[in-house]
């Protein structure tokens, strides 16, 4: 969007990339950062979807700073020491009053004048209390964006649709696949070969497991029907594998917490 202009709510904080979508946003100096890829999520809505819900979940429980805590933080071009004090000078340089001003809001702004030539030296030291009785009537968050607070009141700015879970990358289909079904290839080992369909799934663990069905032998058609099947009963497997693995982590978690406990 134009400088100066918000991203519309439902793009707040999302950026949308060739690949899909970025969320990237700023909290106290801390950057909150995630990809969410179309071919991680099976196309570009569900993938702008799970960002949407990603950003929504870090709006809502890393809230920005107070409006107080931010007016007390000091600027670059503050020359008094004081945030929110300031002085005028006269043509020679000399401190002709001492001034607290705090923004409220757009129809409110706090301001008052401490003359030197009536208060003296005590002119700056009233500023400052000025200033921090001003700063007890800004309450609230600071205003990062609008769609923030309808965020964090639970006031969705997307459709509440079902959701893809995020694929594994063996199961995302590559540019150079030419089956249409990853991890399913058509092989050729040498010239004149007549080729062959390979299944071939990566696990975690176990490393790479893989069939072939030659060409030679069930013709090209049904090479291919017989890997596609195999590359989903390897999947399966897969599945089951990781299923019992997570079992058996959170049953050893389960167990060692109640041994800590007596």
């Amino acid at each position: 969007m134009p400088k100066g202009i918000p991203n519309p709510a439902a793009m707040y904080g999302i950026y949308s990339r060739p690949w899909g979508f970025e969320v990237s946003i700023v909290r106290n100096g801390v950057r909150h950062h995630r990809l969410f890829g179309k071919a991680s999520y099976g196309g570009a809505e569900q993938a702008l979807l799970q960002a949407q819900d990603w950003r929504d979940f870090i709006v809502r429980n890393v809230p920005p700073q107070a409006r107080r805590v931010r007016a007390e933080k000091r600027r670059a071009n503050n020359s008094t020491g004081v945030p929110g004090v300031f002085h005028h000078l006269a043509p020679g340089g000399r401190v002709r009053a001492w001034m607290a001003k705090t923004y409220i809001a757009p129809d409110e702004i706090l301001r008052t004048d401490f003359p030197v030539a009536e208060l003296g030296d005590a002119a700056q030291a009233l500023a400052v209390q000025e200033r921090a009785q001003q700063l007890k009537r800004m309450t609230g968050l600071a205003r990062i964006h609008p769609a923030e607070e309808a965020i964090r009141m639970g006031l969705s700015a997307h459709a509440p649709g079902p959701r893809t879970a995020k694929r594994s990358k063996s199961e995302i289909t590559r540019r150079n696949n030419t089956s249409g079904v990853s991890g399913v290839h058509f092989k050729t080992p040498k010239p004149n070969h007549p080729g062959y369909w390979l299944a071939i799934t990566y696990t975690t663990g176990k490393g790479s497991v893989s069939k072939a069905f030659s060409v030679k032998v069930h013709g090209t058609d049904v090479a291919k029907s017989l890997a596609i099947a195999e590359r989903e009963r390897q999947l399966a497997d897969k599945q089951r594998t990781e299923e019992a693995a997570a079992t058996a982590a959170s049953q050893r978690t389960a167990s060692g917490a109640k041994r800590a406990g007596g």
